[in-house]
């Protein structure tokens, strides 16, 4: 028995040592992908509802606004007007009014030039009544609708990022509105992007299939050398060639020479800056991604299927529709969900070859971070993407079956 014990206590540790050296193997990559992927999605998830920039900057305030809890369409009493002289003077002092001006701006317009001339004035005031200072400084502030603003921000998490990427905003009063017609955006490049992810994904089955489909169908020697001309794109760089795309699209580009040489045309075609330069270039550049799933998928099915069938009677069509279809059908699902959500998040393509009416949610995510520096907004722009895809896949997955993906 304590032999037997023995033995069992021994197998156990042997297994905890193996489980160990399995978790030490894989620690690299987890760690790396935490880093690299989680950690930064979760910082993008965080930033589309964290908004500390009102409460952390205008604190007094903020509480004075919650004790008085007064009507949106009445301005509050000489207290809260205290309470804003106090956190200016601290805000202008900690340089930080420039900050809360611009966070602001973003939901009104109008509102940094009202608040920035209220700092400057603030230091050389002592005391109050602070009412009618800030009355004098500008008649704004003795209507309620830039309390209303301060309000809506005064929690430090939101949703007006969100309702913002909707086209909606919170109106001064609490309730929820349509951006101006000016500013009503972000649903229709949403829908643009959608548009084009579909055509690149319908563009890429249409022209990957019938090679993926002759790549099954050939001799191994010769199959190989196509199939390294399938590669041969992955080994260029992606700005390469979409550079290389505008030189063969452009007026003067290649396509135009030739069909102006052959006399098909008498004047070039306007190939690049619009939807059809950004069209063709995606489909080049990600047709590998769908080839390669469903030339791995077609390999593995026998050919003696199809034979068996047509020697059941089946028609050639038949045969291709009712047996040897159905079969590719997860490495197609995987080829285009693959092109699919990459085509989602293409930015420097339809960039170079794209007009102002091509661009994707992908530029204006990097437009709001770079030059707008708006993060809440890119951040909420980011999330909604995800949750779509997310969708996508979901819908995807009860139609198709997400168990019925294969990649090689």
């Amino acid at each position: 028995m304590d032999s037997a014990a023995s033995l069992t206590q021994r197998l156990r540790k042997a297994e905890r040592r193996g489980q160990l050296r399995a978790y030490a193997l894989i620690a690299p990559l987890f760690i790396f992908v935490l880093l690299s992927f989680l950690l930064p999605l979760g910082t993008v998830l965080f930033n589309s509802f964290y908004d500390p920039v009102v409460p952390k900057g205008l604190p007094r305030t903020v509480q004075a606004l919650a004790e008085w809890n007064g009507p949106r369409d009445q301005i509050p009493p000489e207290p809260v007007y205290a309470a804003l002289a106090q956190d200016l003077k601290e805000a202008v002092q900690g340089q930080s009014q420039g900050a809360i001006a611009n966070r602001l701006n973003v939901e009104e317009s109008g509102l940094r030039t009202i608040f920035m001339r209220a700092a400057r004035r603030v230091s050389a005031q002592e005391e109050g009544p602070w009412a009618p200072f800030f009355e004098a400084a500008d008649p704004a502030w003795a209507l309620p609708g830039i309390w209303g603003t301060i309000r809506n921000l005064a929690s430090p998490t939101h949703s007006l990022f969100y309702l913002s990427a909707l086209d909606s905003k919170r109106n001064q009063d609490g309730g929820v509105g349509p951006q101006p017609e000016d500013q009503r955006i972000h649903v229709t490049i949403y829908l643009r992007t959608l548009g084009v992810a579909f055509t690149v994904t319908f563009m890429c089955i249409l022209l990957g299939f019938p090679l993926a489909y002759l790549l099954a169908h050939l001799r191994d020697k010769t199959a190989n050398l196509l199939l390294i001309l399938v590669l041969l794109p992955f080994w260029t760089s992606l700005l390469v060639r979409t550079t290389a795309w505008m030189v063969v699209l452009q007026k003067e580009g290649v396509l135009n020479s030739f069909l102006q040489f052959l006399h098909v045309i008498s004047e070039p075609l306007h190939l690049v800056h619009n939807r059809f330069g950004v069209v063709v270039a995606m489909t080049h550049i990600l047709l590998p991604f769908m080839v390669l799933p469903m030339y791995s998928v077609m390999r593995q099915i026998p050919v003696s299927y199809v034979r068996a069938a047509r020697s059941l009677g089946a028609g050639p069509f038949t045969a291709f529709i009712r047996v040897y279809l159905p079969q590719c059908i997860p490495g197609l699902g995987a080829g285009a969900l693959l092109v699919f959500i990459l085509a989602l998040g293409y930015y420097i393509t339809p960039a170079l070859l794209g007009g102002s009416t091509d661009q994707m949610i992908s530029y204006f995510v990097a437009d709001n971070m770079g030059r707008s520096l708006n993060w809440g907004l890119a951040s909420a722009l980011a999330a909604i993407l995800l949750g779509a895809v997310l969708v996508l896949y979901a819908v995807y997955d009860r139609v198709v079956g997400a168990n019925n993906l294969k990649l090689g």
